[in-house]
């Protein structure tokens, strides 16, 4: 959803404990090898705010400067930012990330500072481009859609052709090539253009409902008739979900590619190619795998570029966010799809943004997870 129905200071209440206070210890720890000395890393850091509606933006600002220093990087650009000039911004952005050696991770700053970094990702790799956008939102408004009018709410459309002036790169990006990931807050020209261009969609987890949670199923090798959910070597370090009726807290992992949140009308062809039992990071990699497989060389490789809006996690978790809503992935949901996706695909670029520091349990939180996010997708 676009940002003047849907951007609220955040309120809440700044003792409270969030639901998972800290990201896994074993989860940072095995998050990938530790970015190896020879392994080129470059943060760009952009803190750009004028592009967000939300009413605490300028917070953004000290945010870009956080989610800098938390990347494990070997050299650090800044993009010095014309508050009053989009365009000029992006140029300064695409100047930095085609100058930048090594792997490149963009800290912004609001979403539309990824306009550059996956421009120039398309750049590189063409059609094998497939972009995973972490986002409660879409951010796949129009000018003449958007309700408020606020450039993060349109930038990946505007990466499809279509955007304000100056702000729509010189290549656009196929929409087949999109993987919504998380989104769960969409305006309704948003919707209709998810219907009829191809973009694939894996949900967040369904909010867990009010009241005592029914036992879940047996998982263990003790009930050979109900197979144990597939963890596969890229998600070992992170823990299993709860499977007790005293989890309640905690939401259980998605178990197919689309939310049932979702209207049937939704569907795209993930749908049909992503069995319904997989568990999030396979019903992720399975959507970018047929995201390449409709044309081309069947056995062509996509790259990824991953993008994560910070409010993809679950608001009651991570609140430092703009634009919250409720429903979203947990730290560790959210790393084990990122190492997923790198450990079975070329990483083209890392985008972390719209984080807005408010609270200092989020910021113990989101060092190691950054640091965990980077480790796992630069790698020698």
């Amino acid at each position: 959803m676009d940002e003047t129905a849907r951007a609220t200071t955040n309120t809440a209440d700044e003792s409270a404990a969030p639901a998972r206070a800290t990201l896994d210890a074993r989860a940072v720890a095995e998050a990938g090898a530790t970015v190896a000395a020879s392994t080129d890393v470059t943060v760009v850091e952009v803190p750009q705010w004028r592009g967000s509606g939300a009413p605490t933006a300028e917070r953004l600002r000290e945010g870009a400067r956080l989610l800098a220093g938390m990347v494990p990087a070997t050299h650090r650009v800044r993009v010095d930012v014309d508050d009053d000039d989009l365009p000029a911004t992006a140029a300064r952005v695409r100047s930095a990330v085609s100058e930048a050696s090594g792997f490149v991770v963009t800290a912004g700053g609001d979403c539309g500072v990824e306009l550059e970094p996956v421009a120039e990702a398309l750049r590189r790799y063409g059609d094998r481009l497939v972009v995973v956008w972490f986002d409660a939102h879409g951010d796949l408004n129009t000018p003449a859609t958007s309700p408020s009018g606020a450039f993060h709410g349109m930038v990946l459309r505007a990466l499809t052709g279509e955007g304000p002036t100056g702000l729509v790169p010189d290549r656009p990006l196929d929409p087949r090539r999109i993987v919504l990931a998380g989104a769960r807050d969409l305006d309704p020209g948003e919707t209709a253009f998810i219907r009829s261009s191809g973009i694939q969609h894996v949900s967040a987890p369904p909010p867990t409902p009010a009241g005592p949670t029914p036992p879940a199923p047996p998982t263990t090798a003790a009930s050979p008739t109900i197979p144990a959910p597939p963890t596969t070597a890229t998600s070992s370090a992170v823990p299993a979900p709860p499977t007790t009726a005293t989890s309640s807290a905690v939401p259980a992992p998605p178990t197919t590619a689309i939310s049932p949140a979702v209207p049937a009308d939704l569907t795209t062809a993930a749908s049909a190619t992503v069995p319904a039992s997989l568990t999030a990071p396979e019903a992720l990699t399975a959507a970018i795998a047929s995201a390449v497989r409709d044309e081309g060389d069947p056995g062509e490789r996509p790259a990824v570029y991953i993008h994560i809006d910070l409010d993809v996690l679950d608001p009651e978790t991570f609140a430092s966010v703009g634009s919250p809503a409720p429903g979203g992935l947990q730290p560790d949901q959210l790393l084990a799809m990122v190492r997923a996706t790198a450990d079975r695909f070329e990483t083209a670029g890392l985008g972390i943004t719209e984080y807005e520091p408010s609270r200092p349990e989020d910021q113990a939180l989101l060092a190691p997870l950054v640091k965990a996010l980077v480790e796992a997708c630069a790698r020698p």
